[in-house]
């Protein structure tokens, strides 16, 4: 199978925030950029608008830019800045709280694209020290209980946790390997990481501004 193949996109997982906050974020930045135009000059004007471009960058790269997908080989983390890309069967562990979270040996990954709001967290504790079981919040629950594939139906969250734990589990199968095997260590040396640069030039580009527009007014 060739490496074209291994990166072709076998599941995409649909964020459970930050959507519609970064659109409605990119829309008011975008106004006062047109603003800031409309009544140019190198003063207060121009001040704003690179503060505002900055400001989409940043809406861009926190809240639309982060994604979660899976590989025929890979769980591909793309962050505000970065991108991961993890074995699937170099994975130890999954959970999902506030984030995602993907253990790798001694490494943790984070993703923010899927996790519980505060309020969900929130509810489950006071309904745990109630005494009162709280099933959603059990991801590895949420399965077929003959297949034990994932369910769909399930709530998101879980779901999204259970298949990644299913699908590294199923690359550990097929390859041979045994969970904390030393194939499996040495896989996690596997994980690649590439920098945003695209973003990470912008943010930097337009901070210099900023900081060359305060020190010329």
């Amino acid at each position: 199978m060739s490496d074209q193949d291994d990166d072709a996109v076998v599941e995409r997982f649909q964020p459970t925030s930050g959507r519609i906050s970064g659109v409605l974020g990119l829309i008011v930045a975008g106004v006062v950029i047109v603003l800031a135009l409309a009544a140019w000059d190198a003063g207060t004007a121009l001040g704003v608008a690179i503060v505002a471009v900055l400001g989409a960058v940043l809406v861009w790269a926190a809240l639309l830019r982060p994604a979660l997908w899976v590989t025929r080989r890979d769980l591909v983390m793309r962050g505000m800045f970065h991108t991961d890309r993890v074995p699937l069967a170099a994975i130890d562990r999954v959970r999902v709280t506030q984030v995602l979270t993907v253990v790798v040996g001694e490494r943790r990954m984070v993703s923010p694209v899927v996790g519980y709001s505060l309020r969900q967290l929130t509810k489950a504790r006071i309904q745990t020290r109630g005494g009162i079981e709280q099933p959603h919040l059990e991801p590895l629950e949420a399965k077929d209980p003959q297949s034990g594939a994932p369910l769909e139906s399930a709530v998101h969250q879980a779901f999204v946790e259970s298949r990644i734990d299913h699908l590294a589990r199923t690359a550990r199968d097929q390859s041979g390997i045994r969970p904390g095997s030393p194939e499996q260590h040495a896989l996690a040396h596997d994980v690649r990481r590439t920098w945003a640069l695209p973003e990470l030039a912008a943010a930097g580009l337009f901070v210099v501004a900023f900081v060359v527009w305060l020190a010329l007014h």
